[in-house]
């Protein structure tokens, strides 16, 4: 029997092998488990602590935006965070908690089987690659695999703190809307 994502939230709510996971809640991903795209963030926050879904605040709602600009939904897209559980006071997550986060993230990635993963600043961008930074990697296509493209951008809360980098923010979505729509057009093998 394989696990589906109703099984990976079941787990999560159970997990406590780190401490943010016995001080806040849950926050598994959400959004449609058949998206070629997934997007995936860094950690939740307070608001997406409270209702146990990712980017639910302020900058979730940029990114529904942003999402709107290439004519995508939130419904259209699966959303998830590299560390399932908020940091106190939204500080970075440690390298320990992105660790430990990680084989849910990985089980997730192996249900939705995704084309085309969006990590959302640097601390997504560093499961895939350890050695770019955002700042060079943003809007810019890496082919992973033959089957797997990862499109880095910065994250939206890095634009509500850094008002500069809205333009970039949504130059890197019309960027990303473009390759989505040459990868839907582009013949199939």
């Amino acid at each position: 029997m394989s696990l589906t994502l109703d099984d990976v939230r079941e787990k999560l709510k159970e997990w406590k092998d780190i401490e943010i996971a016995k001080t806040s809640n849950p926050v598994p991903g959400d959004g449609n488990p058949l998206s070629e795209v997934v997007f995936i963030g860094e950690a939740p926050g307070e608001q997406e602590d409270k209702q146990q879904r990712p980017f639910v605040g302020q900058a979730g709602k940029f990114l529904e935006e942003l999402l709107l600009s290439i004519g995508l939904k939130r419904e259209d897209v699966y959303i998830t965070n590299v560390v399932k559980f908020r940091p106190p006071e939204n500080r970075d997550p440690t390298p320990e908690e992105k660790a430990a986060c990680l084989p849910f993230l990985l089980l997730e990635l192996s249900i939705i089987r995704p084309k085309v993963i969006v990590p959302l600043g640097r601390h997504a961008l560093l499961h895939f690659f350890a050695k770019m930074s955002i700042s060079e990697a943003h809007g810019k296509p890496q082919k992973l695999t033959d089957e797997l493209t990862v499109f880095p951008i910065y994250h939206p809360a890095a634009a509500l703190h850094n008002p500069g980098l809205r333009q970039s923010l949504k130059d890197d979505f019309a960027a990303l809307g473009a390759f989505l729509a040459a990868r839907a057009s582009a013949p199939r093998p």
